[in-house]
């Protein structure tokens, strides 16, 4: 039981890094991106509000609800692999 619960907890905190540093990465790339297409674009108006305005778009995005994988996917495959080895 006291090992499942340092799996747990400690496979929690990797997990939380993971999505951290992914989401961190993510968010920049955007902003990056937006920065260079306004640029090129030579859109009128002020910069940072159009870059604020993407952003508020894209925590609205399904790239930033699919970082929530992180999560999912290996708590699944850990609680199957536990499930299959226990009662199989």
């Amino acid at each position: 039981m006291v090992a499942l619960m340092r799996l747990l907890i400690f496979g929690l905190i990797a997990l939380t890094v993971i999505y951290l540093a992914i989401s961190w990465y993510s968010r920049s790339a955007r902003r990056r991106k937006m920065e260079l297409d306004w640029e090129e674009a030579g859109r009128p108006g002020d910069r940072t509000t159009y870059i604020e305005a993407g952003m508020v778009q894209y925590e609205r995005s399904l790239r930033k609800r699919l970082i929530w994988l992180v999560y999912i996917v290996p708590v699944t495959a850990v609680v199957v692999i536990i499930y299959l080895t226990n009662f199989m």
